[in-house]
């Protein structure tokens, strides 16, 4: 089990983290075609109108690094918990299929030219994506039910069947809007104009696993020894499965798919601070959420006037530095 953790390092490391992430959004709410001071960008803040580009920090930049944000914490913290749940340290927020169901649906309503729809068309999808696998991988009257083993494999059928439906969907789209589709499922901050719902859903996620967080460390290490230390194990698990189905459905119906965020970030903070559940979630919010904020800043301003997916700049910064991780860890 974990030494317990004293809570001057938990404060420390916390504050440090929530330093470089208020320089992470800070550097975002400045940087743009518009170059803004880091002066004005505080005047603005605090309801100057009269500040230089006032309204481009409040109304454009400011919506969408609170997006970025909170969308980076909900993949880290979901790929944190899959990696819990499944017991498996390459499990991240897509593993189970809920991704491919957000899709699906945000698809559909860009197809049939409902694009206003596209994000609550995203998020039943992940609800009917999440239900199915629910109901597949329920093995009745075994003592296996909704074990890890059954969840990966039932969420790698769905994913597969989901990720033909794409392909359909895309093969089907009319050209105008063919390529609004592969953006959004490339991963896409250019319209999350509403931060709230993300950071909403970023704060009880979070609340809820730190409630569990000392069955969460006893699983890490197993179910059998989970369970001998009193752990009620089928219900800890199907509350991770809830939790991160929970937030990866707001993240994909935010902002599409965005993907290695959630299976670096738990790695890298695993390995720097240790695997205490109570530390390394908060902790997997706001390293992730910086990350998506410096990612998405370099979307939008490395070939400016031109706008870079925020998916491709991830799978960029993702690749070699999970490479790295990987041989280090060996």
């Amino acid at each position: 089990m974990p030494a317990p953790l004293t809570l001057p390092l938990t404060l420390r490391t916390l504050a440090a983290l929530s330093l470089v992430a208020i320089a992470a959004l800070a550097i975002a709410l400045a940087s743009g075609s518009v170059q803004v001071g880091l002066r004005d960008v505080a005047s603005a803040l605090i309801g100057d109108n009269l500040a230089e580009g006032a309204a481009i920090v409040r109304e454009l930049r400011l919506p969408r690094a609170l997006a970025a944000f909170g969308v980076g914490g909900l993949l880290a913290v979901a790929g944190a918990l899959m990696q819990v749940l499944l017991r498996n340290p390459l499990a991240d927020p897509y593993v189970l299929g809920i991704s491919g169901g957000a899709a699906v649906g945000a698809l559909v309503a860009m197809t049939v030219g409902a694009t206003v729809l596209t994000g609550p068309a995203a998020f039943a999808g992940a609800l009917v994506s999440t239900l199915v696998v629910f109901a597949l991988a329920r093995a009745h009257g075994e003592r296996d039910a909704w074990s890890p083993t059954r969840l990966l494999l039932t969420g790698v059928v769905v994913a597969s069947g989901w990720g033909a439906t794409i392909a359909l969907l895309l093969t089907l789209a009319p050209a105008a809007q063919l390529k609004g589709m592969v953006y959004w499922l490339l991963g896409d901050l250019a319209g999350a104009s509403a931060p709230l719902a993300s950071l909403v859903v970023l704060g009880i996620t979070l609340a809820m696993s730190l409630f569990i967080a000392r069955d969460l460390n006893a699983l890490a290490h197993g179910a059998p020894d989970a369970a001998a230390l009193g752990v009620r194990v089928p219900r800890v698990s199907l509350a991770l499965y809830a939790l991160a189905a929970l937030a990866t459905a707001a993240a994909v119906t935010t902002a599409g798919n965005i993907g290695f965020v959630g299976l670096v970030v738990p790695h890298a903070v695993r390995l720097a601070i240790g695997n205490d559940q109570r530390l390394l979630l908060p902790a997997c919010a706001l390293v992730g959420g910086t990350l998506l904020v410096v990612a998405d800043t370099g979307a939008r301003t490395l070939v400016a006037p031109l706008e870079v997916p925020v998916g491709v700049i991830t799978a960029l910064i993702g690749v070699p530095a999970f490479l790295w991780l990987l041989n280090r860890t060996r």
